[in-house]
């Protein structure tokens, strides 16, 4: 199972970067990023498979590619959000972490706008 060696690997680091962070600390922080790293490339073939699986049931339910590839952003950018605020937390800075957080929800809220247009108009259709 892969969860066991990300998670063997998590513990590993983090034992490392007890160790490190007394003596470098700088150095504690590029060993935190370099973790990510790795880890963001062990579940990135995992991601194409739910992509695959997004895109064919979008199609089966006559689903426009533009809506899709909307959610799609707006999963990315949550996710990238929480990674980018997470990364400054490690790193001591929770206001520049809170900062990243407040961008991405206005950016989710952006990218929303024509899925929100598009629930109006059609619950403004089914009302007679």
């Amino acid at each position: 199972m892969e969860i066991i060696q990300i998670i063997g690997l998590g513990f590993l680091v983090t034992l490392l970067i007890l160790i490190i962070r007394q003596q470098r600390p700088e150095l504690a922080v590029q060993l935190g990023l370099t973790l990510s790293a790795i880890i963001f490339l062990m579940v990135l073939s995992k991601l194409n498979v739910v992509l695959d699986l997004f895109r064919d049931l979008a199609e089966k339910a006559n689903i426009s590619q533009m809506y899709l590839n909307t959610i799609l952003k707006i999963i990315g950018i949550a996710y990238v959000t929480e990674f980018g605020a997470q990364v400054c937390r490690d790193a001591g800075e929770s206001a520049v972490a809170g900062k990243i957080e407040f961008a991405g929800k206005i950016l989710v809220m952006v990218m929303a706008v024509p899925i929100i247009a598009l629930v109006l108009d059609t619950i403004v259709r089914l009302i007679p």
